[in-house]
C-alpha cells in the first residue's frame, strides 16, 4: 500500500479540501486525486463524497481514517528510527513522582550519555484517550491499562511493565501507626481514603476488585487536591489511612511523621501496563522492555486483579508479559 497516497487521504479527510490537502504535501490537487483514486481501486470502496465545500469521507472512508492514521503514524516511526537526530522515545507517565517514572529514570541512566528521552503525562483519567495518542504518533507508549480488551485499539497492544508492591500510609496518630507490617484482614475496620477515582478509570477498577476480594472500606468521596493536601490530612487525622505503591516517591515536612507500611499476607500489587503501537514501535521500546524484566519480581503470596491482559512475572520467569 502507497503510503503517500494513505497520508493524501489522511489530510484531506481532516482537512475536508482536496487543495489544501494538496498544498500542505507540496503537491498538486490532480496528484492528490491520483493517489486517492489509486488507493480507492487497491481497497475497493469509495473513500470520498465530494460536497459544496469539498470532500467528506464515506462510511467507509470513516472506518478507514483511523487505520490510516496508524499506517501514516507508523511510517513516520520507521523514518525517524534511522534518521540522524530522530525524535527522542515520548512516554506518558501518571506522574513525575510515580513508580512508572522513577524506574524510567533508573533505565534512562542505563543508557549512553546524551541520550534523550521526553516524558510526559496526557492528564488524562480515560486510559482510551492514551491508547488514541499512542495509536495517532503523539507518544510512542503510554504507561496506562485498558482493563477491558474489547476497549484496546486493534493497531496499539498492551505489554505487562512490572507490578508495584502496595504500602498503607497514615499519619502517627493513627492506630496501625507503629506496626511493621499489616494484613488486609487488619485494615477491613479502617478508613482507606483515595479521593478523585475516575469513573471508569483503571484505577477505579482497580479499587472496586480490591475492595471486593477483602471487604476493605475505600473511600473516593471528594476531590483530589493533589498529594500535598491528601498527606497534610493524613498527618492531622487519626482514622485515616490510604494505600501507596512502593516505588513511589512522596515528600512530605519532617513534623508530618508519616509512616509507611508493608501489606503483607498477601502482598498487594498494582499491575502497570505498557500501551505501544503493534507496528513500527519506536526502537528504544525493546530495550525499555527488557529493563523492566529485571525489575524485581513478586513474592509467591500476592494478589493481583483479574485483568486479563497482564501476565505478572513470578520469580524464575523473564519476559516482559
Amino acid at each position: 500500500m502507497d503510503t503517500e497516497a494513505v497520508r493524501s487521504f489522511v489530510r484531506a479527510a481532516e482537512l475536508g479540501q482536496l487543495g489544501q490537502a494538496a498544498d500542505e504535501l507540496g503537491v498538486t490537487q490532480q496528484a492528490v486525486s491520483k493517489r486517492i483514486a489509486a488507493l480507492e481501486r487497491e481497497v475497493g470502496v469509495r473513500l470520498f463524497a465530494r460536497t459544496a465545500r469539498g470532500v467528506e469521507p464515506t462510511l467507509d472512508g470513516q472506518a478507514f481514517l483511523p487505520h490510516a492514521r496508524s499506517i501514516v503514524a507508523g511510517a513516520d516511526r520507521a523514518v525517524a528510527s534511522v534518521r540522524p537526530g530522530s525524535r527522542a522515545l515520548r512516554i506518558d507517565v501518571l506522574g513525575f513522582r510515580s513508580a512508572q517514572a522513577v524506574l524510567l529514570r533508573a533505565y534512562w541512566r542505563t543508557r549512553p550519555p546524551g541520550t534523550d528521552l521526553d516524558v510526559v503525562t496526557l492528564r488524562a483519567a480515560d486510559p482510551r484517550v492514551a491508547a488514541a495518542a499512542v495509536r495517532a504518533g503523539e507518544v510512542d507508549a503510554a504507561f496506562r491499562t485498558v482493563t477491558d480488551p474489547a476497549a484496546l485499539p486493534p493497531d496499539v497492544r498492551m505489554a505487562h511493565a512490572f507490578s508495584s508492591p502496595l504500602q498503607l500510609l497514615v499519619g502517627p496518630r493513627h492506630p496501625l501507626a507503629g506496626a511493621r507490617a499489616v494484613t488486609p484482614e487488619r485494615l477491613r475496620p479502617h478508613r482507606i481514603w483515595v479521593p478523585g477515582i475516575a469513573a471508569g478509570s483503571e484505577w477505579s477498577e482497580f479499587y472496586d476488585q480490591l475492595a471486593d476480594a477483602f471487604g476493605l472500606r475505600v473511600d473516593a468521596a471528594g476531590p483530589h487536591f493533589g498529594d500535598e493536601a491528601l498527606l497534610d490530612t493524613l498527618a492531622d487525622s487519626a482514622d485515616v489511612a490510604t494505600l501507596v505503591g512502593a516505588r513511589d516517591r512522596y515528600v512530605w515536612p519532617a513534623a508530618h511523621d508519616l509512616r509507611r507500611i508493608p501489606v503483607v499476607d498477601p502482598v498487594l500489587a498494582y499491575p502497570i501496563s505498557l500501551l505501544l503501537p503493534r507496528t513500527a514501535p519506536h526502537p528504544e521500546l525493546r530495550g525499555l522492555l527488557d529493563h523492566f524484566a529485571g525489575v524485581d519480581p513478586l513474592p509467591d503470596d500476592v494478589w493481583l486483579p483479574s485483568w486479563p491482559t497482564v501476565t505478572p512475572r513470578r520469580p524464575g520467569r523473564g519476559g516482559a508479559g
